[in-house]
């Protein structure tokens, strides 16, 4: 399993890509683009300029909205249909996305997703045979569900910028579902294990969004039982592999135990633990008067009925 930065799952670094970017207005730019008149546009035909034509150079929509190397860019606008999108700037040009859906707006075979479809069926395959045995996914599909895997995976990374994490929970989620559907499914054994590298960083990004939500809402302790659960995944994902040792080296554990620790800083004390550790201070310093009553409070506190 490789510990660099995916291609298919985004930047594996430790850092955040929030910490990269500037939350001002040049990431949340609520404002309507409309392409205007040029009179310059070349014809395909006769290489003529069409002046009647409308012209299709987004350079007015990238103005003011420089490309930035090593930042994720992102911000949010109002779309020309009324609903609101995602725009990812990159080197030369744009990503526009749906907030909801399929980021490209479409329905494949009347459905939301390619996975949906497929998911259906194999839903369909198991009622008519009383099994999933028989059902498999070809190269060709394979192929088709990485391929849109892909659009989510630059959404939820959008989102995430944008600190809106119950997308990044539902994107997440949702692209595991994938790899779980191909590893099981797929006739090829390199489909069937080509996605697996990318689970830890989308068992990361899952456990950190749904962390971050818990921490907006004051629920501490609930966001680190989330860090251990995603931990634990890992864990489990690299012994499946027979490369136990991964584990302590992988960038999405290491980024996850940091996220630990700056939860942890942000609990209120614990008496207890604070009782305990002036005791062990008054014993050091032989102060056995206040030991003996330090020891005393704590006793009372322990017995003390939970709230």
């Amino acid at each position: 399993m490789r510990d660099d930065a995916p291609l298919f799952e985004g930047d594996k670094s430790d850092s955040n890509p929030v910490g990269n970017s500037n939350n001002d207005d040049k990431f949340l730019n609520n404002q309507n683009f409309h392409h205007q008149q040029n009179s310059h546009l070349t014809s395909p035909a006769s290489g003529e300029c069409q002046a009647s034509m409308p012209s299709k150079d987004i350079s007015q929509v990238l103005k003011g909205w420089d490309y930035e190397s090593g930042t994720i860019n992102v911000r949010k606008i109002d779309g020309g249909d009324g609903s609101c999108k995602l725009q990812m700037r990159l080197d030369l040009g744009l990503l526009q996305m749906e907030v909801d859906g399929r980021p490209d707006g479409s329905r494949p075979h009347g459905c939301e997703s390619l996975l949906d479809y497929f998911e259906r069926l194999l839903v369909e395959h198991t009622q008519r045979n009383g099994t999933q045995l028989g059902f498999h996914l070809d190269p060709e599909q394979c192929q088709s569900l990485r391929d849109e895997a892909v659009m989510y995976y630059h959404r939820y990374l959008s989102l995430f910028v944008l600190g809106e994490f119950p997308g990044v929970v539902r994107d997440t989620r949702r692209n595991l579902r994938v790899l779980d559907l191909c590893g099981k499914f797929a006739t090829d054994e390199q489909d069937r294990l080509f996605l697996e590298q990318y689970r830890p960083y989308l068992i990361m990004m899952n456990a950190r969004s749904q962390a971050s939500i818990q921490c907006d809402a004051g629920k501490f302790p609930a966001a680190l039982q989330t860090i251990d659960a995603g931990l634990e995944s890992i864990r489990e994902f690299f012994a499946r592999f027979g490369q136990e040792e991964s584990f302590a080296q992988s960038n999405e554990v290491k980024i996850l135990k940091r996220f630990a620790l700056d939860i942890r800083r942000k609990l209120p004390p614990d008496p207890l633990r604070k009782l305990q550790a002036r005791l062990d201070r008054a014993i050091r310093e032989e102060r056995y008067e206040d030991a003996a009553r330090l020891r005393d409070a704590l006793i009372a506190k322990k017995q003390e009925p939970s709230s």
